[in-house]
């Protein structure tokens, strides 16, 4: 998939996932700052690449951060989750001297919506108005 397709094509689907994700930190200490964001934006961008997953958007404030991240339908969010959780949390620790609660960066807890191009109600209001047979 390059970087301009709106579609993800497979060999027997079509899709246009996204997720937009939320991670807090370990009892919502504030040890993010620009230079921690910068870089875990890097860290994150480079597992989505892994996981043939691509990150969208990033930001965050001193306790949390957003994500919007497109990924494959055979990829499980909790997968996802996990592989960006774990391998932020290790290097962040490791690359700086952040203050953790027993070595845990995030909460175990997090959020995600899945989001697309169109509002829920349109998509209601398009599947009701289908040509149904008699």
């Amino acid at each position: 998939m390059t970087e301009n397709d709106q579609l993800r094509h497979g060999r027997t689907c079509v899709t246009d996932l996204q997720v937009h994700l939320v991670f807090v930190t370990k009892y919502r200490r504030n040890v993010f700052d620009d230079t921690i964001l910068t870089s875990m934006e890097t860290i994150m961008r480079n597992v989505c690449h892994d996981l043939d997953a691509r990150l969208i958007e990033f930001n965050g404030e001193d306790d949390h951060v957003h994500l919007l991240v497109e990924y494959p339908p055979k990829l499980p969010v909790s997968t996802l989750v996990n592989s960006l959780k774990g391998v932020s949390s290790r290097l962040l620790r490791k690359q700086y001297k952040l203050k953790t609660h027993h070595n845990h960066l995030w909460s175990p807890s997090y959020y995600a919506a899945s989001s697309g191009g169109t509002t829920l109600e349109t998509l209601k209001t398009y599947i009701r108005n289908q040509r149904r047979p008699d």
